[in-house]
């Protein structure tokens, strides 16, 4: 049996610090309801060891006045297990090892291996989130009580209309900015419970299908012992090869936008040899494509020029990407580049399924799929990524596509001073 090589180690340990590093707590129970896997985050939020929990059951962790409507609530999940993200408008209490209630957000989500069903249970503790709601409505409560008192005020000073009205008309404009300022809090809240939510589902069900995959070749590796079944081997390593990279993918998208967010991402410009450049993109990509399909590259410009190579590489790998991963066999993708005043004009043109007018709208959105795009994998992430990579070297991107009849996407960049 051949052994698994030194990147394919280095990104199994990156699966497990993805597990082990999550901010969020995350739990994994058998059919029974027993803890079998619980990370560093779900140790911390609950206050136990994990010696204490590991073979528990969940309802050690559940208030005790919900464990009988949990064991139901459970009983019912195993006959007919479904994913469930967060925000479905539960109120759910966890119980921490020394009794201490909190509120909490779960997001559910399950997988069978050998017929034996294994929940994921992703938590988050919700407390702030509870306790800025209810500031927010008392915040309320108190400027309709202003509104209120302020309109009686004027009623019973009738005498003194003019003065009252200028009072009146202060306070109301206060008021309005008030509301305002809640009502744009209370949006600003629900759009990152929606990111979140997002984001939890997507990771949940993008991670969950390669790491079957894996477990389930892994297992069947094992039963081929004989010199002539080196052929299935062969067969179950390449399925855990390509899980692997697709993993390792997944992570490189969710670590490229923490870095963005953090700022820690930032343009070098310098200059390089743009065909050379081009050659090596081109052989990187063979290893991507499908079969018969083919990467119809042009270049017309100066030997050189100046930006971010490396971003640069990132974005015409990602948009290489796309077009691959969604064009058929045997289709051609159209590489096109030009220099023209100072400025380094790309398009990359595919074949492929098409984007609908609705779907372009929100396709520089973070964790965004077109809807024919949800079977086939991805984080929703890259173009997100690509399109920040561009802001921070000043250019622009656009794209035109049609559903059925392919996509060209469109990129300007400015020459930049080193």
């Amino acid at each position: 049996m051949k052994r698994l090589n030194n990147s394919e180690n280095a990104t199994e340990d990156q699966v497990i610090a993805l597990f082990e590093f999550a901010t969020e707590g995350i739990i994994l129970t058998n059919k029974k309801g027993e803890i079998i896997l619980i990370n560093p985050a779900a140790l911390k939020l609950f206050n136990y060891e994990k010696e204490e929990l590991l073979g528990k059951s969940i309802e050690t962790l559940i208030p005790w006045r919900f464990h009988h409507a949990h064991l139901q609530y459970r009983k019912a999940f195993n006959e007919q297990p479904a994913n469930r993200t967060m925000g479905h408008g539960r109120n759910l209490f966890a119980r921490t090892k020394d009794g201490r209630e909190f509120p909490v957000e779960v997001s559910l989500s399950y997988y069978r291996q050998d017929d034996t069903l294994f929940v994921i249970a992703f938590i988050v503790d919700i407390t702030q989130r509870k306790r800025s709601e209810q500031s927010m409505l008392d915040q309320r409560a108190q400027l309709e009580k202003i509104t209120a008192d302020m309109r009686k005020l004027n009623a019973e000073l009738e005498t003194k209309v003019e003065q009252r009205t200028r009072i009146l008309q202060e306070a109301l404009k206060e008021l309005e900015k008030s509301q305002r300022e809640v009502n744009e809090a209370l949006n600003k809240e629900r759009e990152m419970n929606e990111i979140k939510s997002r984001f939890v589902s997507m990771a949940s069900h993008e991670f969950r299908t390669p790491l079957s995959t894996v477990l389930s070749s892994a297992a069947l590796i094992s039963r081929y012992t004989k010199e002539d079944e080196q052929d299935k081997r062969d067969k179950h390593i390449k399925r855990i090869k390509d899980s692997v990279k697709h993993l390792n993918e997944l992570l490189e998208d969710f670590l490229s936008l923490g870095k963005l967010d953090e700022g820690r991402i930032k343009a070098e410009t310098s200059a390089f040899n743009v065909q050379e450049f081009l050659e090596d993109l081109i052989d990187e990509m063979k290893s991507t494509q499908k079969e018969g399909q083919l990467i119809d590259q042009h270049y017309s410009g100066g030997k050189e020029f100046v930006t971010d190579k490396r971003l640069l590489k990132n974005i015409l790998i990602n948009l290489l990407g796309n077009a691959i991963k969604f064009s058929a066999e045997g289709s051609v993708i159209t590489l096109d580049i030009r220099e023209q005043n100072d400025y380094l004009m790309l398009s990359v043109k595919d074949e492929g399924v098409g984007i609908s007018e609705e779907d372009q709208r929100h396709l520089f959105s973070s964790f965004y799929r077109g809807k024919n795009a949800v079977n086939i994998e991805g984080t929703g992430l890259g173009l997100h990524i690509v399109k920040r990579y561009i802001d921070l070297l000043k250019g622009s991107i656009r794209l035109e596509s049609s559903m059925n009849s392919g996509t060209t996407v469109f990129v300007r960049l400015p020459i930049s001073p080193i």
